[in-house]
């Protein structure tokens, strides 16, 4: 029987919820012996719309996209480094574009069978980016989505 899982895929976002994901993603790879990749988008889309109606100029806005890109390898470095304490193989994407159909691409370009997102947090309007492009995920999709809410996470980690 093929195993429920063999190819996981993490939106990283560089919040606590999306830390949370990718650990509870590494225990997952673990324990069902599969693939996974941590995907960070520098979201473009938002820049190019702050650009254009003119919140950001040419120059703010390249200097925060690279800023967010060196946020985006960080993140995903620790990540990587998280896993690899944890004997898991993983697999880094640093992409630019809209989250959503980012992360949508990576999913369908891995063959994912789940996409893992962290919780929403609490201090987070809910009518933030992210938790937009976390509907949109959940809405287009063509795999599972768990948002991860384990609030035990990290004695799980641990743990393993």
């Amino acid at each position: 029987m093929k195993s429920l899982f063999s190819n996981l895929v993490v939106a990283i976002s560089g919040s606590d919820a999306s830390i949370y994901a990718a650990k509870y993603g590494i225990i997952m790879a673990k324990q069902y012996k599969c693939r996974l990749t941590a995907v960070y988008v520098v979201d473009t889309a938002t820049l190019k719309h702050l650009m254009m109606t003119r919140i950001f100029v040419q120059e703010e806005s390249a200097e925060y996209e690279r800023s967010l890109e060196a946020n985006g390898s960080r993140y995903l470095s620790f990540i990587e480094e998280l896993a690899d304490a944890k004997g898991v193989k993983i697999v880094k994407e640093l992409r630019r574009g809209a989250i959503f159909s980012e992360i949508l691409s990576v999913a369908d370009e891995r063959k994912a069978d789940c996409i893992l997102l962290g919780g929403w947090e609490k201090e987070r309007q809910s009518r933030d980016i992210i938790s937009q492009s976390h509907r949109d995920i959940l809405v287009n999709a063509g795999c599972s989505v768990l948002v991860v809410k384990e609030p035990n996470v990290d004695q799980l980690y641990k743990s393993l």
